[in-house]
């Protein structure tokens, strides 16, 4: 039985703000770019948005101050904050909404300035008791632990984790909104300054500024609009903790759950996803993701990426705008997935472009692997 919300609701209208870099602007300024680009995208003015959903980093109440920033008076506001993946989780949220008739112009959105206004060493969590007294790096240590119980469980090896890294830059140099687009090498990921064995400063995601926008409308108004619509066909969450030393198994994420959810609610299986865009704060992140996702056995995702199969030419696209790892990382990244996966469904990435991409999954991973969130995206073929 088809879900009532498969392809309900469809995405009109997508824009980046502010990166990979731009100085002396706040999170919202950049917020702000991305939304405006997001409405020209759809044809639509500021004033037709009735619906807002949104997080920050920085704005305790952020369902009040993006409005007032924007201007708007909206109909309906939710700001669940789950850390990164909140913004895939508002796809299915905002489904839900326009489907009840609860707003009719729904944004998703968020900006941030990191890169150019926090710095580096500022964390955006509430400590964690259990693992305080430790003193560890976060968030980097936490994923480290899974990394490592990752490789002596399965034979993982640190070659396979630089694979994704280096995956990831060879899209990158392919995308001209990307930060890092210099050439990279295994050797150099290998080489590279520990910051938390096993991962080297090269196995972590940047620290950038940039933003997001997502409009979506029900799925009956999509043929309006001035772009091909983009269905969201599929999208379920799953929590199971939020410290990383209250995840049951380490080399296990609630993506197992949220994955076969979200392909159930679309109809779909991995193997007829055409491309694949997954929140890559660390090159774990990827290996772990395709395992629980299903696009290839528990303990078998260090093998999956070996040889450039996730690069350009290789079986599998992923992070085709470079991730998090070389395109931009503004504090939370799953918006990014979103938009890159709208783009490759109407055909509209360059170089980079999957020939014939009409089924995408975006995924977004919240806290450390804490909340894991998965969409399914499709163009009206996939209907």
């Amino acid at each position: 039985m088809t879900h009532k919300l498969r392809g309900s609701a469809a995405i009109v209208g997508v824009g980046l703000g502010g990166v990979p870099m731009t100085p002396g602007r706040t999170a919202l300024e950049i917020l702000g770019e991305a939304v405006h680009r997001a409405l020209a995208d759809a044809g639509l003015r500021l004033g037709d948005v009735d619906g807002v959903f949104t997080g920050s980093s920085y704005h305790f109440l952020a369902g009040l101050s993006v409005p007032e920033y924007l201007g708007l008076r909206p109909k309906f506001v939710d700001s669940t904050m789950v850390g990164g993946s909140s913004f895939v989780g508002h796809l299915l949220n905002a489904a839900l909404a326009l489907d009840a008739g609860l707003c009719d112009v729904a944004l998703i959105c968020y900006g941030s300035n990191q890169g150019s206004g926090l710095g580096k060493l500022k964390s955006m969590s509430e400590e964690q008791p259990y693992e305080a007294p430790y003193q560890p790096r976060y968030p980097v240590s936490s994923y480290a632990l899974a990394a490592a119980r990752h490789m002596h469980e399965y034979g993982t090896r640190r070659e396979d984790l630089a694979e994704v890294a280096v995956a990831a830059r060879r899209w990158a140099q392919l995308n001209p909104e990307a930060l890092r687009r210099e050439a990279l090498t295994i050797d150099e990921v290998l080489a590279a300054r520990m910051v938390s064995d096993p991962l080297s400063v090269l196995d972590c995601c940047l620290v950038t500024d940039g933003g997001g926008a997502v409009i979506l409308v029900r799925a009956e108004r999509a043929r309006d609009f001035p772009k091909a619509p983009v269905h969201v066909l599929g999208c379920a969450a799953a929590t199971w903790h939020r410290q990383i030393a209250c995840l049951p198994d380490l080399s296990t994420t609630a993506a197992a759950e949220s994955g076969p959810r979200a392909f159930a609610m679309a109809g779909v299986k991995p193997a007829d996803v055409d491309v694949v865009e997954l929140y890559d704060a660390f090159t774990i992140n990827t290996i772990l993701f395709l395992e629980d996702l299903g696009f290839c056995a528990k303990g078998e995702g260090g093998a999956f990426v070996r040889g450039g199969a996730i690069a350009p030419g290789g079986r599998l696209p992923v992070n085709t705008n470079g991730g998090g790892l070389s395109c931009c990382h503004p504090g939370m990244y799953g918006i990014f997935t979103v938009v890159e996966a709208v783009r490759q469904l109407r055909g509209e990435c360059g170089e980079r472009q999957i020939r014939g991409a009409e089924l995408a999954v975006a995924h977004g991973n919240g806290g450390v692997l804490s909340s894991q969130i998965t969409a399914v995206l499709g163009t009206a073929a996939t209907l």
